[in-house]
């Protein structure tokens, strides 16, 4: 013990030594605009900081990096809020509820909820990784490859939750991503799937560019159908921003079960907080009496997944520190750190000093939980300016928002096609919000999916079947359907005790309206069939490896599809919860119609731009020309944002980062050396 406390002091200070504490401040300062711009990455901008840590010791380096990645998620909670954009992937799930709590004039709450949360989420996961030291390899061996299927499996169940009333649909989503998740080369066998004969799709497809299709460009639809601006409530003073942190402990409890869930399923490895952030916002929501609120802007909503997304980093250093296994993505690029400064994780990391490293494993602790309170601390300091950007005119921010989503989605892997993958999610994301078809389940389904495969190979190769009949599996199946069914049963005594007080009015809709969505459903359902029916003959050619998971899966969401056919035509379909679809709701069709095919065309003109002129010339370009096109600004004020945009977009991203753009199909000159020579004057 006395051991253990001194390697805990000898940690703390190592981390308050000047050089250290300021390489620390720097880490956190880039984790913080790398945070709020959507789609830069914290493993992308970590990798890009590896080369700088060679002259560093070990605490220097892990302080810089790990006070970068660990501010990420709290500051991706600003823009996913102000913006519903995602800053990080991993904070995805805070658009549900948080976007439409600025839209109310509530985003200075929602941001106060979001970033205490965030801290409390942090701190409980530094607390969880200093407690675990003694007692780690028990807790991560508890499980085998069966145990890890259900684990992902049970993730499935709280699919019932994040698609409000409608659990058939719900479903069908999570297994549409389970499919998405099969695209590209099988990991074992090499065989190519679903890939159309494209290079580009042997890797399958990016949780970047998808989140940002689904998410970011129906909002932005929304935006342009709207008009006005992000809030069409006036923003209330800082009082608002304290209402939200009340909130963190009105809802303790919450706040704590989530910060826990987030932490264990950190330490699972290869889940992470993308995983995460959806489960505890699921828990949220079976948790409440008042599920309707939810996708509304229920402050709930964002204190679960704000909570989980920061301490799921403490729980993913666990398996990082004892068994040189990552927890996650940020955990793989950091095993890079402990190589390049000649550190072998495992049993050293949990020895004290001088047999071990257990002061440095200790310093962790500190640098994830102090660099969260000066963030924490900053983004207070700053939030209401923050939250009155959602008071700008839309068309003054809509060049820029489809600015950073496409550079967003290209940043992940430095591919041109992920912008094109971004467009047709965009697509598709707005299709399923019209058709009540909900978004989050389908990326909880792109995110589970490798895991899943892997861990049922796993288990069929050494098992056979004989897995299916583990006791930690049957409990786990058991909490599975629990987790399906109970909310929809929950749910229907609810109503019958609501009808039984006071009957519901009846719901008046034309039959025009009616025909036209029952019509658009049956197309939607139709056309899912199709395409599940293709995925399950073109898996015939794989073999048993690379065709396992796609049976496994297909079939049943098959079946599942077929019945919410069947409900459609007999018209027995209910549109319970249409997650957004308020937009234009108080305009004629015909001005929604027009508005939304206007913003559709500005939508592919940046792509096509993009395309013909690459970034650095595109960017100006199509900024000025919306400014003054679309949102008819004066030339000054058009001219003046366009040099501020493309001032920072050059000074960020090809001067600072020098991020590899695609060449493009018209080699225009553009006078780089000007901006350079202006950038050092």
């Amino acid at each position: 013990m006395f051991d253990l406390l001194n390697a805990f002091a000898s940690g703390f200070y190592q981390v308050f030594t000047w050089s250290t504490f300021s390489l620390m401040l720097i880490g956190i300062a880039v984790g913080f605009v790398v945070g709020i711009l959507p789609g830069l990455g914290g493993p992308t901008t970590l990798a890009l900081m590896l080369p700088f840590i060679f002259q560093m010791k070990a605490v220097e380096a892990f302080a810089f990096l790990l006070g970068m990645a660990s501010v990420t998620a709290t500051t991706g909670d600003i823009t996913s809020i102000l913006f519903g954009v995602p800053g990080e992937p991993t904070t995805a799930s805070t658009i549900v509820d948080g976007h439409p709590m600025a839209k109310k004039g509530e985003a200075g709450r929602a941001l106060g909820a979001a970033l205490m949360s965030s801290l409390v989420g942090a701190v409980f996961g530094a607390l969880c990784l200093a407690i675990a030291v003694p007692i780690v390899r028990p807790l991560v061996l508890t499980f085998g490859s069966p145990e890890f299927f259900m684990i992902a499996l049970l993730g499935v169940s709280f699919v019932a939750s994040l698609s409000g009333g409608n659990l058939l649909k719900g479903l069908i989503a999570g297994g549409l991503g389970f499919v998405l998740a099969t695209i590209g080369l099988d990991p074992i066998s090499g065989i190519q799937r679903y890939t159309f004969g494209q290079l580009f799709l042997w890797d399958g497809i990016g949780l970047v560019p998808v989140t940002v299709g689904l998410f970011a460009i129906p909002e932005v639809i929304d935006l342009a159908v709207q008009g006005g601006s992000i809030s069409k409530e006036k923003i209330a003073k800082l009082g608002g921003v304290w209402e939200g942190v009340k909130d963190t402990f009105r809802h303790w409890w919450l706040v704590i079960r989530c910060s826990a869930l987030g932490a264990y399923i950190g330490i699972i490895p290869g889940m992470g907080g993308g995983v995460s952030q959806w489960i505890a916002y699921a828990h949220a929501v079976q948790s409440s009496p008042n599920k309707e609120r939810f996708g509304k802007g229920a402050v709930e909503g964002v204190l679960g997944p704000g909570a989980a997304n920061n301490s799921t980093l403490g729980g993913s250093f666990i398996p990082t520190v004892a068994f040189g296994v990552p927890g996650s993505v940020i955990m793989a690029i950091l095993l890079g750190a402990f190589i390049i400064q000649g550190i072998v994780p495992g049993p050293d990391m949990l020895l004290p000093p001088p047999k071990g490293k257990l002061d440095l494993t200790f310093s962790f602790v500190w640098i994830i939980a102090v660099s969260n309170l000066i963030t924490v601390g900053i983004c207070f300091l700053f939030l209401q300016p923050l939250a009155k950007v959602t008071q700008i005119r839309s068309t003054l921010l809509m060049p820029f928002l489809l600015v950073l989503i496409y550079l967003g989605a290209f940043a992940e892997k430095n591919a041109f096609e992920d912008i094109v993958i971004v467009l047709v999610f965009g697509a598709l994301g707005w299709i399923m919000v019209q058709l009540d078809w909900q978004r989050p389940p389908l990326l909880l389904g792109l995110v589970l999916g490798p895991l899943m495969e892997n861990r049922l190979f796993l288990s069929t190769d050494n098992y056979g079947t004989a897995w299916l009949w583990r006791p930690g599996v049957l409990i786990l199946f058991a909490l599975t359907l629990f987790g399906i069914f109970y909310p929809v049963l929950k749910q229907r005594l609810r109503r019958k005790k609501e009808i039984a007080i006071q009957p519901m009015a009846p719901v008046v809709v034309s039959k025009e309206e009616q025909g036209a969505v029952r019509v658009w459903d049956i197309v939607s359902t139709l056309f899912v069939i199709l395409g599940l029916t293709w995925v399950l003959w073109e898996s015939r050619k794989f073999g048993y490896r690379a065709g396992l998971f796609p049976w496994a899966i297909g079939f049943p969401v098959l079946a599942l599809t077929i019945a919410q056919l069947i409900l459609e035509l007999s018209g027995r379909a209910q549109r319970t919860f249409i997650e957004g679809s308020e937009a234009g709701a108080d305009l004629p069709k015909e001005v929604v119609y027009q508005r939304t095919l206007n913003i559709s065309v500005w939508i592919v003109g940046f792509l096509v731009a993009i395309w013909l002129l690459g970034f650095t010339v595109a960017v100006p370009l199509t900024t000025l020309v919306y400014l003054k096109i679309a949102s008819r600004e004066k030339w000054f004020l058009a001219i003046l944002l366009t040099l501020i945009g493309w001032a920072f977009f050059y000074g960020v991203f090809e001067y600072m980062l020098h991020v590899p753009f695609p060449e493009p199909v018209l080699n225009i000159p553009f006078p780089k050396g000007l901006f350079i020579l202006g950038f050092w004057s």
